[in-house]
């Protein structure tokens, strides 16, 4: 299937490792010139260099001043305005809800909703002046359905996702998509280390927990990034057009509603 986004410029948070990684990557493959972002200057450079038309950009997301300092940039390193803008960046610590304080619950909101917030802000204008646009956030299956001693992830992820589903109505008259695409358990870093916290907790060997998620599981897998990037680039296309407003999973059939 040709995506029709070739020649279209995306930049993509956090895309140094993990799910962005994933996603810059299929979008490059695509022919989309992308932006890959992140704090470590000289991991984004060597990503970029393996990838046609890729810029590298330092980036900040752990607060609204540097998302948009990162888009100028962006911006300015390719040459053109952002039509493809995928929202990403770091989790937060686990935690339960019964000892989540005030600072934790406003760390829900700092970390996952203001950076994604002004980033959105930024580039949106254009996007609906050029009547052509994609916002698509890499959130998690927690916005769907809680997960266990993940409380301000699921706090600030479905606060996010409140947010993205009112604004694609707003802006679906000027060809503008916004969606959510939820992974379940990918095989990346990030995961690894909730399975890692998880078993430090109850004392367990990380295989076990490992085991025990993929019985979970109906595909009896982790999924891998090449699949999440997969699924993001197709929400990112020109067939996708008549999709917004959707948070789609891409978990194995882990969450068990529809």
């Amino acid at each position: 299937m040709d995506l029709g986004i070739s020649d279209r410029t995306a930049f993509v948070a956090a895309s140094t490792g993990g799910l962005g990684l994933a996603v810059a990557r299929a979008l490059a493959a695509e022919g989309v010139r992308v932006a890959i972002t992140g704090r470590r200057r000289d991991r984004a450079e060597r990503i970029a260099a393996e990838l046609p038309g890729a810029v590298a950009v330092a980036a900040d997301f752990t607060c609204p001043e540097g998302a948009v300092s990162a888009v100028d940039r962006a911006e300015e390193a390719l040459g053109a305005p952002v039509d493809i803008a995928v929202l990403n960046g770091p989790g937060p610590k686990p935690g339960a809800a019964a000892a989540m304080g005030a600072d934790e619950l406003a760390s829900a909101f700092d970390l996952l909703v203001r950076p994604q917030h002004a980033l959105v802000t930024r580039v949106l204008p254009g996007m609906r002046k050029r009547r052509w646009g994609r916002v698509l956030a890499v959130g998690s299956s927690g916005v769907t359905a809680p997960l266990p001693n993940l409380a301000v992830s699921n706090t600030g992820r479905a606060a996010l996702a409140g947010y993205l589903k009112t604004l694609a109505a707003e802006v679906a008259l000027d060809a503008v998509t916004v969606n959510l695409l939820l992974p379940g358990r990918i095989a990346t870093d990030r995961v690894a280390e909730l399975d890692a916290a998880a078993a430090k907790r109850r004392g367990l060997a990380v295989e076990d927990v490992q085991l025990e998620s993929r019985k979970t599981i109906p595909a009896r897998r982790y999924g891998t990034p090449e699949e999440f990037g997969a699924a993001a680039a197709f929400l990112c296309g020109a067939p996708a057009s008549y999709i917004t407003g959707v948070a789609l999973r891409c978990d194995g059939g882990l969450i068990r509603s529809l």
